[in-house]
Formats: C-alpha cells, sequence, structure tokens
C-alpha cells in the first residue's frame, strides 16, 4: 500500500489551484534546454525512405482505418516499416520563427518537448537484417539505429505463441525533456504523451492491415531487458529512459486465436542473457548541465513501476465496425493527409462552429465499444486491454443545433448511476436533441460555459473560444485500489489516446485541436460536485477553427529521404 499512497501524493501536491501552481523552476533555462533526439553513438544507422508526397495514392482513406477488411495487410518489409514508423513517429514538418527552428511530429506532445523514444525488435527483414534485432527509432533522420542482433532461434522462442510474422514495438520516457519546462507536473504529462504515442502507432498499424496489441502483462524490468534501458554502461554521462510499454504487432488475421498479454520470462530472459556481449552504440547526453533534481517524480516513478507478469489470455481476432456513419460525413481526405496534417492549435477564433453530425461523429470515434472480454473493439480501441475507465465532461458553446452548456460523455455506460450519485444532484442527465440513441451522451446544465471552460484550463481562451473543451474524468481512486499504484500510468495512457482520436477526427472535419495539460484540477471537480478521489480530471482537450500565426513559416519535414533513394548504413 506504500506505492499507492505514494501516488495518490503525488497527485495531490501536483495540482494545480487558483492560488497555487504546481511546483516547476519558475522561469526557463534556455542553456540547458535538453535535446529532443536521442541518438546512441556508434550504432549502425539503416536509412529508411518516405513516399514521395506527390506520388502518394489517395488509399488507404482516413475512414478506410475505421473499415474492417478495407485495407490488404502489407507484407513485412523495410518499406512498410519504414511508413509504419512515418505514420507513427516521424518529423511531419519543421516550423520556423526568425532564427528558431522546430520539429512538429506525428505523435503530439506536451509542449512540443517529445519525451517518448520508440522501439522496434523484428526477426530477419530483407535489406533491413538478415537475423532478428532491437532498433532504436531516430525521427530526425527517419532511420532505424541497430541496437543488438539476436540469433533467430531466440526470436522465435520469444514470440512463439504470437501469429506469424509479429514483431514488437516498444516505448520509453525521459522525464528530464518535460521536467526541464514542468517541473513536479512533468510524469503528468510524460504518460500523456505515451497515450498519444500508443494512438499513432495503432493508427499506423491500420494503415498498413495490421493489428497492435499491448502486452499488459509485461512487467517493467521485462521492458527495460528487452529495450537495453538498464544497461548503465550505454547511459553514462546520459539522462536515463523509464520503461513505459511494449506492443505486440502483426498482419491482420482472419482467424481469431488466443494470444498472452505478456512474454515467457524464461524466453525473455535468454534472449537478453544472449544479447550482453553485442549491443552496439551509448546514449547521447541531451543537455550540457545535469538535470535538475526532482525528487516527487522519482518516487512517482519508482512506486508506479510494474513488477508482477499476470498471465492472461485474450481473443485477437477482427476489430469490430463502429456504426456506419452518415455518407455525407464520410470525408475523402487520404489516411496520410489527415496524420501528417495534423497540428495543434495555438489560438481559436471564437467563431467557428460545427455540425451536430460531426459532434456526434467525433464522440463516437472515442467510444470503446462492448466491455473487453465479450466483443470484439472498435480500433483503435482493441490496442489496449482493459475496460474503459475515462469520461468526458465537456463544455459545449459552438455546436449548430445543439444547446451550449455542460454534458457529460459516458465511455462506459453502466457507469451512469455511479457518477450520477457522485456529482451535483441538480444535474439534468437528459439526452440532447438529435443525439443518437445509442450514444451515452448527456446535458447536465444549459447555459453559456465558455468562460468556466476558460477560467478551469489555467485562464486559457482556447478553453472557451473553441467550439467545444472537454475534461477527461478518470474513475480513479478504485481503480488504482483494484488494479494497483501501476495503473496511473495507465489512466492517462488512455487519456491520450482518446486525445489522439480527437485530433484527427478535428483535422478530417477541417477544425483543429489541441491538449491542455494545464488546468485547475479541483476546481473542475467542484464545478461538477466531485468531492474525493473516486473521481479525477486528468487531461484537458478543446476543438474548433485555428487562427494561424502569420510570423511562423512551415518547411517540409524531410529533404532526401523519399523512395528512389538508396537506403544506407552509417556510422554516426
Amino acid at each position: 500500500m506504500a506505492t499507492l499512497e505514494t501516488v495518490m501524493r503525488y497527485h495531490q501536491e501536483t495540482k494545480h489551484q487558483f492560488n497555487r501552481y504546481a511546483r516547476a523552476l519558475g522561469y526557463l533555462d534556455w542553456a540547458n534546454q535538453p535535446n529532443p533526439f536521442r541518438r546512441f553513438q556508434a550504432a549502425p544507422l539503416i536509412q529508411l525512405t518516405l513516399r514521395n508526397p506527390d506520388e502518394v495514392p489517395d488509399r488507404p482513406s482516413y475512414e478506410d482505418l475505421y473499415r474492417n477488411g478495407s485495407v490488404a495487410p502489407a507484407s513485412i518489409s523495410l518499406q512498410s516499416i519504414s511508413h509504419f514508423f512515418e505514420y507513427a513517429l516521424s518529423i511531419t514538418a519543421w516550423k520556423q520563427a526568425g532564427e528558431t527552428k522546430w520539429a512538429l511530429r506525428s505523435n503530439p506532445s506536451s509542449g512540443n518537448l517529445h519525451p517518448t523514444e520508440g522501439y522496434l525488435l523484428i526477426g530477419p527483414v530483407p535489406d533491413l537484417a538478415p537475423t532478428a534485432a532491437l532498433y532504436h527509432y531516430t525521427p530526425k533522420e527517419h532511420g532505424l539505429e541497430q541496437r543488438v542482433c539476436y540469433s533467430n532461434e531466440r526470436f522465435a522462442a520469444l514470440m512463439k505463441d504470437f501469429p506469424p510474422h509479429a514483431f514488437l514495438v516498444g516505448l520509453s520516457s525521459i522525464h528530464w525533456r518535460e521536467a526541464w519546462k514542468y517541473g513536479e507536473r512533468a510524469f503528468r504529462y510524460c504518460q500523456h504523451d505515451v497515450g498519444h504515442a500508443i494512438g499513432t502507432l495503432r493508427i499506423a498499424a491500420a494503415a498498413l492491415g495490421w493489428r497492435m496489441l499491448l502486452l499488459e502483462g509485461l512487467s517493467d524490468e521485462s521492458i527495460e531487458g528487452l529495450l537495453g534501458l538498464n544497461r548503465a554502461t550505454d547511459f553514462e554521462q546520459a539522462e536515463r529512459e523509464c520503461p513505459d510499454l511494449i506492443a505486440m504487432v502483426c498482419p491482420a488475421d482472419t482467424s481469431p486465436r488466443e494470444i498472452p498479454l505478456s512474454l515467457e520470462p524464461s524466453a525473455v530472459d535468454e534472449l537478453v542473457r544472449e544479447s550482453l556481449p553485442r549491443w552496439q552504440g551509448k546514449a547521447n547526453r541531451l543537455s550540457v548541465d545535469d538535470p535538475v533534481a526532482w525528487e516527487i517524480i522519482d518516487e512517482v516513478t519508482a512506486a508506479s513501476r510494474k513488477s508482477g507478469r499476470e498471465p492472461r489470455y485474450i481473443a485477437l481476432g477482427l476489430s469490430s465496425t463502429p456504426k456506419e456513419e452518415e455518407p455525407l460525413l464520410a470525408t475523402p481526405l487520404s489516411a496520410r493527409h489527415v496524420i501528417h496534417q495534423r497540428r495543434s492549435a495555438l489560438a481559436f477564433d471564437g467563431k467557428t462552429a460545427i455540425s451536430a453530425d460531426s459532434f456526434f461523429k467525433m464522440l463516437r470515434r472515442v467510444m470503446p465499444g462492448a466491455a473487453l472480454e465479450t466483443a470484439a473493439r472498435p480500433m483503435p480501441w482493441d490496442a489496449i486491454p482493459w475496460d474503459p475507465m475515462i469520461h468526458l465532461a465537456m463544455f459545449v458553446h459552438r455546436v449548430n443545433d445543439t444547446v451550449p452548456g455542460l454534458y457529460m460523455l459516458l465511455r462506459d455506460p453502466s457507469k451512469k448511476e455511479t457518477l450520477q450519485k457522485a456529482m451535483h444532484e441538480q444535474f439534468e442527465w437528459n439526452k440532447p436533441a438529435r443525439c443518437p440513441a445509442d450514444l451515452p451522451l448527456y446535458i447536465l446544465e444549459e447555459g453559456n460555459a465558455q468562460r468556466v471552460a476558460a477560467q478551469v484550463s489555467c485562464h486559457q481562451e482556447i478553453a472557451g473560444a473553441s467550439a467545444f473543451s472537454l475534461g477527461m474524468i478518470a474513475e480513479f481512486e478504485g481503480a488504482l485500489k483494484t488494479h494497483g499504484a501501476w495503473f496511473y500510468r495507465r489512466l492517462f495512457w488512455e487519456t491520450g489516446l482518446i486525445g489522439q482520436v480527437l485530433y484527427l477526427e478535428a483535422e478530417a472535419a477541417g477544425v483543429r485541436a489541441t491538449g491542455i495539460g494545464c488546468f485547475f484540477d479541483d476546481p473542475v471537480h467542484e464545478i461538477l460536485g466531485l468531492k474525493d478521489t473516486q473521481f479525477q480530471s486528468l487531461y484537458h482537450f478543446t476543438t474548433g477553427g485555428p487562427v494561424d500565426d502569420p510570423r511562423l513559416t512551415t518547411l517540409p519535414a524531410y529533404g532526401e529521404h523519399i523512395e528512389g533513394a538508396t537506403p544506407g548504413v552509417d556510422l554516426p
């Protein structure tokens, strides 16, 4: 229970209040800003190639991602692996203001600081390697650094319970990248970013006709061993990475099968032992000076560490297809266009409204479907093997034919009575006009909520000048007591995944969105009538008509890395 107490204390102490923000330095030490790009120096770099944007076909369309069987599974090749990381973790554009230039990526990040690192553990692939190997993805170069090779037999033993051609992707976090700006609250933001990356990985897999599933049963110790994060000699003088997750990716299979949510510990140990003398590369140092120590982040990192392994299996079959949308709502945009055009809005115009149909479509896309053990789930919710724990408290401002006010979307309709009892008694809980009967959206209170939405979002106008904004309300204390302190991170991952779906839905609808990590926690709870830690707000989000900054110049993500160039290996 000590670990649970530590997590609860961290959560309470890092809340923003009207009269006190969570602790941070109070200024930005620009000279010590961490490098957003990790490299393992002296590890061979395999250059990946990007499709020429002038020759990219319109398929798959964005809507194809959500339709079963509409995307034929791509074969596992250097080209398809390149496209997978292009959609999931690559740079999508550079922005420039004066002499300052920074990169935007497929996976959003709090403050564009990008604490999340990506890894690939895969068997032999033509033109990549003749043996199984672990790679670190380098977004600046759009390349794969080969960290270690394995015998094909050892890798096959590790993957024996998974579908043919399955491979593994991993994520880790460098907490200092966020703590440099946000101080103690940074651990929260790192977890949001993991959730966004889960979304980009799953959607990238869908664009190639592949499936993805988090191996939730793995311990953090196993993840460290498989990704090489426990190798002190490889991180000398460099900022360490904390293990987040490993997910299994495989071509879509029409024959359902039971697969484990873990890897056999003995197979993990044997693979790690085999790799000991073979590692290549050492991590680069990201900041000139040592990172500022935030003891409370170290404490919550240790307390939320997952140590156990659950021998649990889950059915892997086709994802379910969401209820058919109205033909008028289908976007003709390609998946690539929507993924690459995603941006975080910096300001909204306070005028743009969205249609009720677009609004309801967005909300359908964040619904996780049936309970985990009873039916297949829609993409991307089939990637996370736990029942939904996050509900949306919504401030609706500018949705046509929809009354402005405070709403609640129940992502698990069975929790309605529990939430009603926990919230203000005077709330109406009526279905809004035109709302589809099967969408569990309720209006709690009518009225103009623009001012209060901005106030509780750290006085940020984007929360009130939008079409709608929302707070993601987690089933909090009960979930942590049921699962353990390690589930704290998963709650944030689920919010980030919701955010990623909304980001792309906004782009497809011709508007824009942005995540809001800065909000006044308990004032949000007071608006809803939540009096204890049964429910907690973990992340805010807002969607509307963007106002572009004319001072910014947009530059292409990559110049020469397009198909037709020759992939090569160099030693950085």
